[in-house]
């Protein structure tokens, strides 16, 4: 008579971590980082964000100048962190209008819940500027960030109940306009002309049909980096398309611009002011 083998206990298939992790699972791995921001934002009450972009690899001010004081006192590129003290100013005025931003959007919340909270992709540089001037001013911020091989985590400024991280590109950027009312971008590289486009491409396409207010801060930076008028020359895209985006170096002109366009398109304040 043979002996009876042992009860078995396999892994549920949600439990199974090999099975979770195979190509075969993907869609389930994409519809959890749908559902699961999801949940989160509606736990804590985001209604909607304003989005900052910009460079991970702009310094704050007190970082740069220590940055050049080393080079100049033990050796290395002066001039690379000259530049870097000069980017400086970008990281300061991301942390002020991010602070300002904040302050503005805590006397609007009310029992339908938090509105145009600060958002980034969380990491370093202009990211860090944005979540920390509005953790200064005391109010919640959100950190979308993504598993890169270069960056670990996100920066300790982003709300901890709000700080998430996603392995696809493609469900983050769907959190970051799903919930924007309006888009600031700072000075930067391929990820931050990867986000202007594909909201301009939205935006002129139709298919994101909001009104959605863009800044573009650092008018030297984005004069020389972007020719949309030779686009319009060319005839590449409309002069209308060039309207989707206001210029500025000031942060009192980003500021109003962007409070008076929620105002009158997002809150329907009488006159288009609070």
């Amino acid at each position: 008579m043979s002996k009876k083998p042992p009860q078995q206990f396999p892994p549920k298939a949600y439990k199974d971590e090999a099975f979770m992790n195979s190509p075969e699972a993907r869609p389930v791995r994409m519809l959890a980082e749908y559902i699961e921001p999801q949940t989160r934002f509606e736990e804590y009450g985001i209604q909607d964000t304003i989005l900052f972009y910009g460079s991970a690899r702009i310094l704050s001010r007190e970082e740069a100048e220590e940055a050049l004081a080393a080079c100049e006192k033990e050796g290395g590129d002066v001039e690379a962190a000259k530049r870097r003290v000069e980017m400086s100013k970008y990281y300061e005025a991301t942390r002020e209008l991010a602070n300002r931003l904040t302050q503005w959007s805590k006397d609007l919340r009310d029992e339908s819940g938090r509105r145009f909270v600060i958002c980034t992709g969380g990491g370093p540089g202009i990211m860090e500027a944005a979540n920390r001037g509005a953790s200064e001013a005391q109010g919640e911020n959100v950190g979308l960030g993504i598993s890169l091989p270069f960056e670990v985590g996100n920066n300790p400024w982003v709300t901890r109940a709000l700080s998430l991280e996603f392995h696809y590109f493609f469900t983050r950027k769907f959190w970051f306009l799903y919930l924007a009312k309006a888009l600031v971008l700072m000075p930067g590289g391929f990820g931050t002309m990867d986000e202007l486009f594909e909201a301009l491409t939205l935006l002129q396409t139709r298919k994101m049909r909001k009104r959605l207010p863009i800044i573009l801060f650092g008018r030297e930076f984005w004069d020389k980096v972007m020719n949309f008028e030779a686009m319009v020359e060319f005839g590449t895209i409309s002069p209308e398309d060039v309207e989707l985006m206001v210029k500025t170096d000031s942060v009192d002109e980003a500021f109003k611009y962007i409070t008076d366009e929620l105002c009158e398109h997002a809150l329907h304040c009488p006159g288009g002011r609070l």
